[in-house]
């Protein structure tokens, strides 16, 4: 792992970043805002850290996945209210606040998105991995 610089990776961060808020301001739909924000969730969290570490990509995604699936389980368990959040709604929708099974799924499939991608050399390169 090597600190790094990746503007290409900022600007996708931006954009995905950009998407995800317009998804959770005008969208109150049964499927793009609860499934694709949590696939592209998967995917902002792994661009920002490409912006500043040269990684083994599928190490990477894989940790994403695991942080994923632990911060979905922990809803399960209350967890804002161990912070005081639960009455801080910028907290509760950023961290959520109820388990699902689907949720655990679109986290799977940003995942997959994610290796895909770092497959075909769209999101890496050799000399990162």
């Amino acid at each position: 792992m090597k600190l790094t610089f990746n503007s290409k990776f900022l600007f996708i961060f931006l954009a995905i970043f950009l998407t995800e808020i317009l998804i959770a301001k005008y969208l109150h739909d049964a499927f793009i805002r609860p499934f694709g924000g949590d696939v592209l969730v998967v995917i902002l969290i792994y661009v920002f850290f490409r912006i500043f570490l040269k990684t083994d990509n599928k190490k990477l995604a894989l940790g994403i996945l695991i942080f994923s699936f632990a911060i979905e389980f922990l809803q399960k368990a209350n967890y804002v209210s161990w912070f005081g959040w639960e009455n801080n709604k910028l907290m509760r929708t950023i961290l959520g606040t109820s388990f699902s099974a689907y949720d655990l799924l679109a986290y799977f499939v940003g995942y997959l998105v994610v290796v895909t991608l770092n497959s075909f050399q769209g999101l890496s390169s050799r000399k990162d991995a």
